[in-house]
């Protein structure tokens, strides 16, 4: 039933990017309550419109962000032209993408792993042409935040996918400060946390993982950093051999 209403409002309202995603937005209310159906739907519409008005946030949007777009999200085949009408619609501009992100934050509420997930999905689209346009990285800072998440996570979430001079200790949300025993145990716990096993016993779907790889990448990345600038890299090296 749920689909069968995306494809009649695509098709109905094409013609009109406002009108389409406004009768959407209504429809699965998006300012109020919602049945469990429509709140799955719901979830499908915002982020299709969330990563469509990204890719659209530095004045382009191109194939090959359309292109990760499929590579992230699946949808039942059935769908797929449905969702791409979609996305084809979302991508004309980026107003009104605060909605969405709005929408997903209250429909993930006590599921930040989800939320950071979503993220990433969505830094995968932005990087797919190989740049991260200030644009964008506006657009997502300003996601996160609607999120509800803190700017140590938007900035180790970024790590995994923007090289620059963000400091490790921001990566692993320490201070430099920090002994070398809190330092480990922060390390640990985020490693465990962060890990694509946990996060799939968490419920954090399957294809939102290679994100998370790149992230539990970055952290480590981030303790040898911080290990080699204190002389203890010999020791980290110990601690990983088998």
């Amino acid at each position: 039933m749920s689909w069968q209403f995306l494809k009649n409002a695509v098709v109905a309202y094409g013609g009109g990017l406002r009108s389409a995603l406004e009768h959407i937005k209504e429809a699965f209310g998006f300012e109020g309550t919602q049945t469990p159906a429509q709140s799955r739907v719901a979830f499908t519409i915002a982020v299709v419109a969330l990563a469509a008005k990204m890719s659209k946030a530095d004045g382009v949007s191109l194939p090959i962000e359309a292109e990760a777009f499929k590579r992230q999200f699946k949808v039942p085949e059935s769908e797929c032209a449905h969702v791409r009408k979609l996305y084809e619609l979302a991508s004309r501009d980026v107003a009104g993408y605060e909605i969405y992100a709005a929408q997903i934050a209250h429909i993930l509420e006590g599921q930040p792993d989800i939320k950071i997930s979503v993220l990433e999905c969505l830094f995968h689209i932005a990087s797919a042409d190989g740049v991260l346009h200030p644009s964008e990285d506006r657009y997502l800072a300003h996601v996160a935040e609607i999120f509800g998440l803190s700017k140590g996570e938007f900035r180790c979430v970024r790590r995994g996918f923007v090289v620059d001079l963000d400091s490790p200790y921001e990566v692993l949300h320490i201070s430099p400060l920090a002994s070398d025993k809190e330092l480990k145990a922060r390390y640990r716990e985020l490693v465990k946390g962060h890990h694509p096993d946990a996060l799939v016993s968490k419920g954090v779907p399957k294809e939102f993982l290679a994100g998370a790889e790149r992230r539990l990448a970055a952290i480590t990345a981030a303790y040898d950093a911080i290990l080699e600038e204190r002389g203890q890299r010999a020791e980290r090296e110990l601690e990983s051999a088998p």
